[in-house]
């Protein structure tokens, strides 16, 4: 269940709003006048979701490369010439 905090409790109890974000690993999320305003998260599940973007950026760029290329090779062609270059 998200974690949900009006903004003074950032500004008033900044240790526990961290201590949340890392207890839980998850982030909470901070309101302004009940509206959603911004979420809080611990910088080791920040990193985790910038590698986890970066590796959706690169597996969506060799999508659209294999996309591009007209010329395929079969799984085994590739497998026999790996092994004729390291024989």
């Amino acid at each position: 269940m998200p974690v949900i905090r009006p903004i003074s409790d950032l500004r008033n109890r900044a240790k526990a709003i961290s201590a949340l974000c890392h207890r839980g690993d998850e982030p909470v999320f901070i309101t302004r006048n009940g509206e959603g305003d911004m979420v809080v998260l611990s910088q080791a599940h920040y990193e985790r979701l910038q590698a986890q973007l970066d590796l959706y950026r690169k597996l969506a760029e060799a999508e659209a490369q294999v996309g591009r290329r007209a010329k395929r090779s079969a799984h085994r062609a590739v497998i026999r010439r790996l092994r004729d270059r390291i024989t």
